[in-house]
């Protein structure tokens, strides 16, 4: 019995030491600094390629609030970093519009267009469709 309750003695020691008792965290070394917070968002644009505005009149270049004056709500708004993305969606097409800023600090504007088919997706005119959703 009374090695059973060394062994048992031991184990308790040993697992003690698993608590987290331990050594303390340590010290800095001299000169040691801690990270910086993350820096500011750079002023530096990549300016984006804009479409040509060829069937496209009034929506490249158009800030979101007038796309959506345009066409009503989006089915879709989605931001990230300085870009959005806003998708309008008719009967039989679907409209992506991407808006970036082009210049330091500017409202994004709508600087690239896709069109699609609702159903299988196939590619289709942008203008088209652009005339398609101000019919609704």
């Amino acid at each position: 019995m009374r090695g059973a309750a060394i062994v048992l003695a031991l184990l308790a020691a040993g697992l003690g030491g698993c608590a987290g008792g331990g050594r303390p965290a340590p010290a800095p070394r001299p000169g040691f600094r801690p990270a910086a917070p993350a820096p500011a968002r750079s002023t530096i644009v990549v300016v984006p390629e804009v479409m040509a505005p060829a069937g496209l009149a009034g929506v490249i270049g158009s800030p979101a609030a007038a796309l959506t004056s345009r066409f009503g709500s989006p089915r879709i708004d989605l931001a990230e970093g300085d870009a959005r993305k806003v998708q309008f969606a008719g009967p039989s097409c679907v409209l992506d519009i991407y808006l970036y800023p082009v210049a330091a600090a500017a409202e994004p504007t709508a600087t690239h267009v896709e069109a699609r088919l609702r159903q299988g997706g196939a590619a289709v005119d942008p203008g088209a469709c652009i005339r398609e959703l101000e019919t609704r």
